[in-house]
Parts: C-alpha cells; sequence; structure tokens
C-alpha cells in the first residue's frame, strides 16, 4: 500500500469499470515534466513506502531541474519483466538456483518467485542453416528442436513451476514485435489499480516499446531477477531529450531511412544515460510502426528510453492489434485523465533538444561495423571502395603479388580486387570478389515489425520478378520475420510467390542474421571467401552490425531497409551503385535499374490497407502460450526444484552461491593484479560476450569435446546460455577482439605472466580463458584496462558474468555504456574510470604491470569512495574515479553482487 503524502489515490471511472489511480496533478510541477518523468512519478507516487521512496523522492521528483546533472536517486518498480531465450535462460537458471540456495540456508524455497508478471520469448535459438527452399523454415525448427531440447525442457519445468511465468516458445515471433503486438498493455491493470505500464528487459531492444507510450529498457539479467522478486531497480532521475520531429517523410524513403538517420544525430549530439523524447508536430504524421522502429533503436543512440507519448495513433494500433475495447477505452481515458496525451503544440521542459524536419530524409544505409555510421545510398559504392581498404591485407591494397598468381591484383584505380571463381554444386560457376554480398537478410523486429517497409520488400520482389530478375547465386537469402502476421498479410496478399522465387523463403520467426544466427554460407561460397581472403559483406534489415556479429565469413555488414535487402540481392556486390546502376537484365536483355522496380507510396498503403486486420493478430494469439505438438510433446521434471542433469551440456547449476552465508564479507582493497585485457574504444559487449558458433580449437570447444559433443552439435554460445563452463571460456573470445597485451593476435588471446619463463618478452600468448584458470590458481586477481564506451552494445548478463567468473575484480575504462557498467557491479566486479583526460596510454601504461587498488574498503564504513588510489609496479599512481553511482549499487557491491543482496533480503523478511 502507497503512503499516499500527496493524497494522490484517487477513482477513474471507464465504462461500467473503476480503477484505483495515483492523480499525477496532486504533485507540485507535475505539469510541465516531459511525459517520460510523468510516468516515473506516477510510480513513485504508487510504491511510497516512507522508507526506499518517500515524500522527499516524490518532491524531487516534482521539481527536476531539467538542466541540472543526475544526482538524486530514485527507486523505479517495473510493472513487468520480459525476456528472450538467449538471455531468459540464465535467469530462470540462477533463480532454480536460488531456490537451493535459500533451502541451504533453512529458508523458504518458494519465496523465490517472479512477483511482477515476467513473460519470456523464445526467438533467438532459430538458426538460418537452411534457406531458398519451401520446406526451409519446418527443417530449420526441426533443427532447433534438436539442439535445444534440454534448454526447452528447462523453460518449461519453469512455466510449470514459477508463479506470474509465462513463455512463448519457439516459432511464434520476436521478443519486440510479439511484445508490441500482444503483451504490452500501455495502461496496466492489477488488483483493481490502474497505472502506466512500464517494464525492463534483459534485451537492450525492449525500448520498442517506448513506440506505444510504454517507459521500459533493456537491463541485464541479473537485474531483472532482482526486478522479477520485487526488488525496484536504482536509477538516477535522467536527463530527458526532446527530440522536435516537423514535416513528414517524403515518397521513396522508409523507416529505416529514418531511424538511421536520427541514430546518427543522437550518437552525435550524446544521449548516453539519458532519455529521449520525440515530441511536435511531426510525431502525429508518424504511423505507430516507424515509432516502434525508432524505440527499437534506442541502444544504437546509445539513450537508456526513446519514448513517443499516447495518442490517437496509439489507439488505433491497440484497435488493430486486437486489444479489447474497454483496455482501449481505459489507455485514452488514463492518459487524458494523467496529462499523457500528445499535445502536438506543447513545448515540455526538457534538458536539451534536437529538431528534425523529416522532410530532409534522404536513402540510407549504415556499416560497415556501427549503426550510427550512416551513408547516403547515393554514396554507398564509392564509401565502400574507402572502406574496403580497412579490410583487405596490405600487400592486395598495394597491388603486391603475395597472393596465387591466379588472382588479380588491386585495380588501377586503387580500389582492392581479387576475382575469385567458385563452382557450384550444380557444376556451374560464377565469379565472386571483395564487396560481394554473401548475405541478404530481412530479420530482425527493427523493421519486420513495420508492415510498409514489409510490403515494400514484398513489392520489389514482385516487380523484379515480373522483370526476370532474382539474386545472385552467390547471395543467401532469408526471411525471418518478427510473427506469424507478416506472412499471413503476404499471403492475403498474394506476394509470397515473389519473395519465394527471389530467395526469400521463410526461414523461421526469430532474430537470425541480426543477432548471428545466419548460419553457414554455402561451402563453395566460403571456401572460395576464406581461401582467398575476400572482403565479402552482410546486407541485413536489422539493428546491429558489429564486427563479427553477422557471420564469421563476412568482414563488413550494413543495415538497410527491407526492400533495399532486396535489391542488393539482385545486385550482388556493394560496388554496384544502385541508385544509378543496373541491378540486372530483363527477359529481352534490357537493363533493370531500381527506380523500375521501387513500389509507389500509394501502393505500398494500398497494399497494408487491404490487406492486415485485426483478425490476424487475434489468430496469431489466441493461444500463444500453449505452443505446438513438439513444445506440448516435452518431458519436464517436477517439483519446486529443478532436477539438474549431470550430464548435460546446455544447462548446469552456478555456483554464485557457494560458500554463501547469510553475513556479508567486507569489501577488500585489490592487490598484485595482473592485467587480462588491455583493450582500444567502443569494446562492445558483443566482444565481450560469448555469441555466435563454437570453433573447436576453442577452449569452449575442447570443452563440449571432452564432454562427448561432436563438432556438428555444438550449436552456439547462445544456446549454452544456461551452461557456465561454456560460456567463461568464450568470454573476451569474440574473434574481432584486440587484446594489445598481445599484439597481432585477434580473438580471445593474451599473455600469460604466470608462465613468463616460457615465453619472449616475458610471458607466453595464451587463451585468456587459460591464462585466467593459472591466475585464479596463484591467488592473482585480475583487472581489465578499457577505452571510451566500454561495454557498449546489447544487454549480456554474461559479458558480465564471465569477466567475473574469469576472476576479474576490477575494470579501468575511460567511460561505460550504462547497462554494462551496472551488470559489472551486479556481479561483484568494481568499475573505475580513468581521471578525465587521461588514458592507459597517456599514463604510459602497457598491461604488463602489477596494480593495486586502495581505498575501496571505505565502502565498509556505508560510504562509497568518489575515487580509489590505483598504483602499480612502474610507479604509475593515478586516483581512479569511482562508478558506483548509486547507494543501491552499493549495497550490492557490498553483498558480493546482486543476487546475494536479493537472496539475504528475502530470507529476512
Amino acid at each position: 500500500m502507497s503512503a499516499n503524502s500527496f493524497d494522490a489515490r484517487s477513482t477513474l471511472r471507464v465504462g461500467d469499470e473503476s480503477y484505483e489511480i495515483f492523480r499525477l496533478d496532486k504533485v507540485e510541477g507535475a505539469a510541465r515534466l516531459p511525459y517520460s518523468l510523468k510516468v516515473l512519478l506516477e510510480n513513485l507516487l504508487r510504491t511510497e513506502d516512507g522508507a526506499n521512496i518517500t515524500a522527499d523522492h516524490i518532491r524531487a521528483l516534482g521539481g527536476w531541474d531539467s538542466q541540472a546533472q543526475p544526482s538524486q536517486e530514485i527507486q523505479f518498480t517495473p510493472a513487468r519483466v520480459i525476456m528472450q531465450d538467449f538471455t531468459g535462460v540464465p535467469c530462470v537458471v540462477d533463480l532454480a538456483t536460488m531456490r537451493e540456495a535459500v533451502k541451504e540456508l533453512g529458508g523458504d524455497a518458494d519465496k523465490i518467485n517472479p512477483l511482477a508478471p515476467a513473460e519470456l520469448v523464445i526467438d533467438h535459438s532459430v538458426i538460418a542453416d537452411k534457406f531458398g527452399t519451401k520446406d526451409a523454415f519446418g527443417q530449420n525448427v526441426e533443427l532447433e528442436y534438436g539442439r535445444n531440447k534440454e534448454r526447452y525442457q528447462f523453460l518449461r519445468w519453469g512455466q510449470t513451476a514459477f508463479d506470474e511465468f509465462k513463455v512463448v516458445p519457439p516459432g511464434t515471433g520476436i521478443v519486440h514485435q510479439v511484445n508490441i503486438e500482444h503483451l504490452a498493455r500501455t495502461v496496466m491493470v492489477r488488483n483493481g489499480q490502474a497505472y502506466p505500464d512500464t517494464l525492463v528487459g534483459t534485451d537492450s531492444h525492449t525500448t520498442m516499446v517506448n513506440g506505444l507510450g510504454v517507459l521500459g529498457w533493456g537491463v541485464g539479467g541479473i537485474e531483472a531477477e532482482a526486478a522479477m522478486l520485487g526488488q525496484p531497480v536504482s536509477m538516477l532521475i535522467p536527463r530527458v531529450v526532446g527530440f522536435k520531429l516537423t514535416g513528414e517523410l517524403k515518397p521513396g524513403t522508409t523507416a529505416t531511412d529514418l531511424v538511421l538517420t536520427i541514430t546518427e544525430m543522437l550518437r552525435k549530439h550524446g544521449v548516453v544515460g539519458k532519455f529521449v523524447e520525440f515530441y511536435g508536430e511531426g510525431v502525429a504524421a508518424t504511423s505507430l510502426a516507424n515509432r516502434a522502429t525508432i524505440g527499437n533503436m534506442s541502444p544504437e543512440f546509445g539513450s537508456t528510453a526513446a519514448i513517443f507519448p499516447i495518442d490517437d495513433e496509439t489507439l488505433n494500433y491497440l484497435r488493430l492489434t486486437g486489444r479489447d475495447a474497454q483496455q482501449v477505452a481505459l489507455v485514452e481515458a488514463y492518459a487524458k485523465e494523467q496529462g499523457l496525451w500528445l499535445d502536438p503544440a506543447a513545448e515540455p521542459d526538457f534538458s536539451e533538444k534536437l529538431e528534425l524536419d523529416l522532410s530532409t530524409v534522404v536513402p540510407s544505409i549504415a556499416g560497415p561495423k556501427r549503426p550510427q555510421d550512416r551513408i547516403v545510398l547515393a554514396n554507398a559504392a564509392t564509401q565502400f571502395e574507402r572502406d574496403v581498404l580497412n579490410y583487405v591485407s596490405d600487400a592486395d591494397e598495394a597491388g603486391q603479388e603475395s597472393f596465387p598468381a591466379s588472382d588479380s591484383p588491386a585495380a588501377a584505380n586503387g580500389v582492392p580486387t581479387r576475382p575469385t571463381t567458385v563452382t557450384a554444386p550444380d557444376g556451374s560457376t560464377y565469379e565472386i570478389d571483395h564487396g560481394a554480398v554473401t548475405v541478404a537478410a530481412i530479420t530482425s523486429c527493427t523493421n519486420t515489425s513495420n508492415p510498409y517497409v514489409m510490403v515494400a520488400a514484398a513489392l520489389v520482389a514482385k516487380k523484379a520478378v515480373e522483370k526476370g530478375l532474382t539474386r545472385k547465386p552467390w547471395v543467401k537469402t532469408t526471411l525471418a520475420p518478427g510473427s506469424k502476421v507478416v506472412t499471413d498479410y503476404f499471403d492475403k496478399a498474394g506476394l509470397t510467390p515473389y519473395l519465394d522465387k527471389v530467395g526469400f523463403n521463410l526461414v523461421g520467426y526469430g532474430c537470425t542474421t541480426c543477432i548471428g544466427n545466419s548460419g553457414p554460407l554455402p561451402e563453395e561460397v566460403s571456401k572460395a571467401v576464406n581461401e582467398h581472403d575476400l572482403a565479402v559483406t552482410s546486407v541485413l534489415s536489422g539493428n546491429r552490425n558489429f564486427e563479427g556479429r553477422i557471420n564469421p565469413d563476412v568482414k563488413m555488414n550494413y543495415l538497410a531497409s527491407p526492400p533495399l535487402v532486396v535489391a542488393y540481392a539482385l545486385a550482388g556486390s556493394m560496388k554496384v551503385n544502385i541508385t544509378e546502376d543496373a541491378l540486372g537484365t530483363d527477359t529481352e536483355g534490357n537493363p533493370v535499374y531500381l527506380r523500375d522496380i521501387w513500389p509507389s507510396e500509394a501502393e505500398v498503403n494500398d497494399v497494408v490497407a487491404n490487406s492486415i486486420g485485426e483478425d490476424m493478430f487475434n489468430k496469431s494469439y489466441s493461444d500463444v502460450f500453449a505452443g505446438d505438438a513438439q513444445w506440448q510433446a516435452l518431458s519436464i521434471p517436477t517439483g519446486n526444484t529443478f532436477e539438474w542433469d549431470p550430464q548435460s551440456t546446455y544447462v548446469r547449476k552456478p555456483p554464485y552461491f557457494e560458500g554463501m552465508t547469510m553475513e556479508t564479507t567486507p569489501v577488500s582493497d585489490i592487490a598484485g593484479a595482473r592485467v587480462l585485457a588491455k583493450l582500444g574504444d567502443s569494446v562492445t559487449t558483443d566482444h565481450i560476450s560469448p555469441a555466435g558458433a563454437i570453433k573447436a580449437d576453442t577452449p569452449a570447444g575442447q570443452y563440449l569435446t571432452e564432454h562427448g559433443v561432436e563438432r556438428r552439435d555444438f550449436n552456439s554460445y547462445g544456446s549454452r546460455r544456461g551452461n557456465h563452463e561454456v560460456m567463461i571460456r568464450g568470454t573476451f573470445a569474440n574473434i574481432r577482439l584486440r587484446n594489445q597485451i598481445a599484439p597481432g593476435t585477434e580473438g580471445g588471446y593474451t599473455r600469460d605472466f604466470t608462465r613468463a619463463a616460457e615465453g619472449d618478452g616475458g610471458a607466453p600468448v595464451s587463451f585468456i580463458y587459460d591464462a585466467s584458470q593459472n591466475y585464479q590458481a596463484a591467488g592473482t586477481p585480475l583487472v581489465i584496462l578499457a577505452g571510451k564506451e566500454y561495454g557498449s552494445g546489447s544487454s549480456r548478463d554474461w559479458a558480465a558474468k564471465g569477466t567475473a567468473l574469469l576472476g576479474v575484480k576490477a575494470v579501468v575504462a575511460e567511460s561505460y555504456e550504462r547497462i554494462h557498467r551496472s551488470n559489472l557491479i551486479g556481479m561483484g566486479v568494481l568499475p573505475l574510470q580513468f581521471p578525465e583526460g587521461q588514458t592507459a596510454e597517456s599514463l604510459g601504461l602497457t598491461g604488463e604491470e602489477t596494480f593495486s587498488v586502495t581505498g575501496v574498503t571505505e565502502l565498509n564504513d556505508g560510504t562509497t569512495p568518489r575515487t580509489v588510489k590505483v598504483s602499480t609496479d612502474s610507479g604509475v599512481e593515478f586516483d581512479a574515479v569511482v562508478r558506483i553511482d548509486t547507494p543501491g549499487e552499493a549495497d550490492y557491491y557490498r553483498n558480493g553482487g546482486i543476487m546475494q543482496y536479493v537472496l539475504r533480503s528475502l530470507i529476512r523478511k
């Protein structure tokens, strides 16, 4: 029950129903707040308990100073938690382990149970192994169940063992698309109360739901577990960036072009740790599908959230997607009553402001390795010619004959070229070169949730087929929509056969290529690429294109709208200027240009209007948690604690609570630490966290081999996130990671100073995992040195879990991405920051030093030091900034991590 210090409790009547609400107008200053902060204010009013959430906290939010730097901590209690299976499986593993730990400490295991609704969508496990055939979907589903049976049995057990925990089975859709189409409430109703739907999710793209006016963002799995168990999320009242939209998009531009433009603008402006809120006349002209696409890309700009207020467009979408009339009426009545309804003419109080005239947006792509690196489509081929120089060998670039004589040296115009003949299984031959598009994927909730760009892609396919065009033979083409509704409207519009004819057959309902589940390239293409070291490319309609993420054979990756993905599959190369060059020839030998097959806005709108209806959503989601016959046939154990299989290589009991007692162990300073890795700028959680395929000659591959797993059954790291033994071995093992301690290497390598006598220059090169084991056996703590934006990317809990289990006690970076910094604390790792203006290089640090960190013990006194002293055996000393930003984070660190804190708190209740 709320303490209700502001007498805010009231009643809202909608039709025949009455709801308890907490009125925002009872708090002075509430009316001038941005939409997002009004949602937070209601959250505090409703959860005020006089201890963690007090009247002073509420007054502080009501009196928010838009220009102040964040300093006021508040406790945000999300209404629900959403997960996908890669990050969700470890959450459920940890909950199951916590139940056992509670028993061992003399508590009640049933106390470990979600206290807020938790929903998990299995969408990250399907791999696009099969493609280009009508039965690709069925074959991929069979392979998925074969690989993931143990995980799926575990999740089915969780669905029966835990209250308030629901699972959307495989083959249904992508978590964020399922969220906006079905799970999101916009206004939540629970125990007679109506309040804004809010959430945290175990995927950074949780922000897609911001397009529906729902405040939520990605957190680490460990934070999500705490939220499920009733713990609020500790946060500072953020700065809010107002992004004004004016005008309308011009014909020929898409939501993808818009979002890449916004991503570039906001990343350049700097919005890490801030809320972004869209306002102005242009918001009303922005479809809900486009709003969701923009919200989805929030992690790519770096913001915590990117939200749109509620308006008629929100209501129309709720009706379209099958929400009942009472729910829609409640959303409208509640938003208007609480001042949460969009006023296009309003100018709320914002910390900073940007503005974009939608009519200035032009067709664009982004790449070759970051989503914020936007390229105007007309310049894409020219930009590729410059960028490819970073992906070919020096000899190739210079045109020297250091490669087989059959290969051509660099072309006279300075553009690297290495034409390579490939023989297909049917005996036909073709030639590929640097820039060949080897993957063209319509994938990811970012764009497959948007019917306008999806229909545009299908119409491009239709017009291409009518002209006699098809994909180039070296292009792996895949269609992986975010929900079954997409294929339903393709079927109804009669467009599916055309997508099939250009190779975009359905491969699955899941993330696939966007998260690295692109599956292998055809064997002959892969062989040619690797033998001749070709810098080939992928084009995908996703949100991430980081190095090493999409496919191990593909060096350069580009984000593009679905219709452009189809166009590049037809062109077959990034060297083709698709705005001017022919994509191919028609049946009579005439050149066919992009303009010849690009649909008009009217054509797209006509198909959308006539092919998509409420009945499709009702059909797709009528029994969404039941699953198909394969799901229902999975055998599962019974009981409130899980029966761990000691032979399982997918799901194992982790060691987090081993030796834990009810009393905390005082935190200590760090002495005699070695550097496990010295890293540069923009090291992402994709570089840190295990992801993608498991190679046989890596520590993880060796572990699986030792446990009797055949190489063909290795599966991906993501599918084995429930096995800490595999995940530790894959941490810091991304093929593109460059550890400066081991120059000349790429991947999970370091130098092992426990074996200094064996190596030249002080220590031999070793796998990071092997070195870690040696350091831990010797009792040597470890540290990581890093540059700017350390940990940017997905909210991967294993980037922090793996770091902790490798024996890392502290990270010293120039700056952090919000989620990873918080996750490190949640796993008991100390995040430190170099003094302003200083770096590892400016301080002369090589990574070969021995480090000590003193002043950490001040945390035992209940305070958090602003800085601690870092010193090395080489004489370097500096005061590192302690990035424990809130008292709540300090409590987690003192307890050894967030899970230990929650466990102790629940047992003491």
